[in-house]
């Protein structure tokens, strides 16, 4: 039986880049994906990612519940009956989600991390700590003058951004809007809105017009920037990318250049699913089980032509890690008897450790868009198929010209503007964000992504809320077979449905407000539509069509006397040794607006705690 130092299981955005850490800190590390590495144009090109995120050879497709109720369920345009729930793109490939994302890359508020440090007494997580994991993984390429002055005073990098990590950054070219007369309009009229509202007479107001140049000098709408996280500003915001000169840069090239660098340090395992975590009889994780073999998990379309898969063991002489993400880590915890008593006794498998939190305390944020027709299609969009060329087919014009190393749209992942903002001035955190697409986006279900290739004439509002309070949502198993889906409910507002619901409603109005600034360019709005009108309509609309995509939380961090606690805070399983989670399942609360940053850190951090433990002399 084959043996390495660690185990890790998931090569996303938590597993990848961890992986990589401990091959590079001397250990021998084995890396476990459970699908395989496909290298095309859906992977590497930013405005790809809807295709990347249906395509057969990368997506994993949950269909999930959003409430318990199938009356209410039904109500949701995207509902899917064969399938009994709404589609929830995954992405079954090597990077795991950071493979098909759209390449958001937003920094978490500082109160996320401060709430962990105070759950858990530790302060290792306060967040002025944990920036210094930010700083080492990210190479800012969009802040040129900064970057040039950190390369001479390294000592005085007070934007707190990272210049010399793997995860490159960069900002889409603004020159690119400008090219198309329509877009232009819409950007300059809703940009004026944003910032003078229906306050014209701001214009004459000095002290209104310091702060805005005040914060512009230092944070040049930049959300990433120290400044911006700890001030928590508001406003509009360019759109940081993780993509490094125009193509997708994420966990996927961090593990590989890590195995390039040592193949010998770092062993990539692709097609193999693991199937439960295997313990000694002091409840030591010793390694795990996984079948070897392609499109085996039954969330992968293919599935159902695949064979059994080779069952085979592998063993751990310090650590196993799971990283398989807020679905499948709980998933695989409670097939290996870790979870809730009575759920793992209903499915007979045995019961190591009764931990009740395991795939319970599941959030996500609230989205939900306005889509407008233009009277004229965007000239940008006049050559652009928004898709890779079929077999024998010439690429189009942007992607010739994406190819040749130019900025092309196809460099972009279509958004245009962004907006942070508070929902409610009493909020000490925004929780909003706002921001334009050219496309035609409505949420996800199958196939969405051809109206969004088809679409040449639309624009999109699409409203984004964080810090979302409903914490009902859970994770559990249907059966003993690995390879079955979990059954994944949401129980959309069933907490705190006042304060989110109301928050979404004026997210929804201030994107009302933006899109009426050009309604001489409008044509339509295609959705919701002219007739939800009144704050009644609006919330029923939301209610009835809202969704997310970023689970999360499903394997809390939390205190000692916390029952639903399933990770201390060095990310230990209790109750267990030598097992640790660390994917997006750990967090107690939602972090963020786009929870991918805060999943980069955490690797980062549960690296420095392993190899810590590890230079300590021992095994947790």
């Amino acid at each position: 039986m084959s043996e390495y130092d660690y185990i890790v299981v998931g090569s996303g955005a938590g597993g990848g880049g961890l992986a990589a850490n401990l091959a590079e800190a001397g250990y021998t590390v084995l890396l476990l994906e459970a699908g395989g590495n496909p290298d095309t144009y859906n992977y590497e090109v930013p405005a790809f990612h809807a295709n990347a995120s249906e395509a057969r050879d990368m997506s994993w497709e949950f269909f999930v519940r959003h409430y318990e109720n199938q009356e209410q369920q039904r109500r949701d345009d995207k509902f899917d009956e064969p399938h009994d729930g709404i589609f929830y793109p995954r992405a079954g490939t090597l990077g795991g989600c950071t493979a098909h994302n759209a390449l958001f890359l937003v920094y978490p508020a500082n109160s996320d991390w401060n709430r962990i440090a105070d759950i858990t007494g530790d302060k290792s997580w306060r967040a002025w700590r944990m920036r210094r994991y930010f700083e080492r993984l990210e190479d800012c390429r969009y802040r040129p003058v900064w970057r040039f002055l950190y390369k001479i005073f390294p000592f005085l990098s007070v934007t707190r951004h990272g210049f010399r990590g793997w995860l490159g950054t960069e900002e889409a070219d603004v020159k690119l809007a400008l090219k198309d007369d329509a877009l232009f309009k819409i950007l300059k009229k809703a940009a004026l809105r944003q910032v003078f509202g229906w306050h014209w007479l701001r214009l004459l107001n000095v002290r209104y017009w310091l702060a805005r140049l005040t914060t512009l000098l230092f944070t040049a709408g930049d959300p990433n920037t120290w400044w911006t996280v700890s001030w928590r500003l508001e406003g509009l915001r360019i759109c940081p990318l993780t993509r490094l000169k125009g193509r997708r840069n994420g966990a996927r090239e961090r593990v590989l250049q890590a195995r390039a660098a040592d193949p010998e340090r770092l062993t990539i395992q692709l097609h193999a699913l693991v199937t439960r975590v295997l313990f000694d009889d002091d409840n030591r994780a010793t390694g795990v089980e996984y079948l070897q073999g392609e499109s085996l998990y039954r969330a992968d379309s293919r599935a159902g032509q695949a064979a059994a898969g080779e069952r085979r063991q592998v063993r751990a002489r310090r650590e196993v890690i799971l990283c398989g993400g807020a679905f499948n880590t709980p998933q695989l915890l409670q097939l290996s008897g870790i979870g809730p008593r009575e759920l793992l006794e209903e499915h007979g498998i045995p019961v190591r450790m009764d931990l009740p939190g395991v795939g319970f305390n599941l959030q996500d944020r609230y989205e939900i868009t306005l889509v407008q027709r233009m009277k004229r299609p965007f000239r940008m969009l006049a050559e652009a198929t928004m898709a890779p060329p079929t077999e024998g087919e010439a690429p189009d014009p942007p992607l010739r010209e994406w190819l040749n190393d130019k900025e092309s749209i196809y460099s972009t992942n279509g958004c245009v503007m962004s907006i942070i903002k508070r929902s409610d001035p009493a909020l000490k955190d925004p929780d909003l964000y706002i921001f334009g697409l050219v496309t035609d986006f409505r949420g996800y279900y199958p196939n969405y992504s051809q109206r969004i290739r088809d679409a040449k004439d639309c624009f999109t509002w699409a409203v984004l809320k964080g810090h979302t309070g409903n914490r009902a949502g859970r994770v559990t198993i249907r059966s003993a077979d690995p390879r079955d889906t979990p059954h994944i409910d949401f129980r959309y507002f069933e907490e705190d449905e006042h304060e989110d619901l109301e928050a979404v409603v004026r997210g929804f109005q201030t994107a009302r407000s933006l899109a009426d600034s050009y309604r001489h360019l409008v044509s339509e709005e295609l959705y919701p539509g002219p007739d939800v009108k009144t704050p009644e309509e609006i919330r029923r609309y939301i209610r009835d069509n809202t969704w997310g995509h970023h689970a999360s939380c499903t394997c809390k961090i939390g205190a000692d006397d916390d029952p639903m606690a399933v990770l201390d805070s060095s990310f230990r399983v209790r109750g267990t040794q030598g097992l640790r989670v660390v994917d997006a399942s750990v967090f107690p609360r939602i972090p963020g607006l786009f929870i991918v940053s805060a999943v980069y850190m955490i690797a980062e951090k549960a690296s420095d705690v392993i190899l810590g433990d590890a230079q300590r002399g021992g095994t947790p």
